[in-house]
């Protein structure tokens, strides 16, 4: 996988769960944080709404982890964060070892 799939990914992920938080009125930290104690809607035709939510901002957990990493790899490896920037910029492929 490489940065900018991450990133991407990232992104894609942020409006889905824009538009679970839209929909259902709490921002997705509040829900995903109920959800795993176990709260489930009342409402069984939000059921799977709930399920893919969750997932959806568990794999988005996933992505921005691994993002933190790939950047402060690549800056150990450059020495500098401009040059990552500078890199990304050029919309350089990235490959990112996970």
């Amino acid at each position: 996988m490489t940065l900018q799939e991450i990133i991407a990914d990232i992104h894609a992920l942020r409006e889905d769960l824009e538009a679970y938080e839209r929909k259902y009125g709490v921002l997705s930290e509040t829900f995903y944080e109920s959800y795993m104690n176990g709260e489930e809607p009342e409402d069984d035709a939000w059921t799977l709404d709930w399920a893919d939510w969750a997932g959806a901002y568990k794999i988005w957990l996933r992505r921005q982890e691994e993002c933190r990493r790939a950047i402060q790899e690549l800056r150990e490896q450059s020495r500098s964060l401009i040059n990552v920037i500078e890199r990304t910029a050029r919309h350089e492929s990235i490959s990112i070892t996970s």
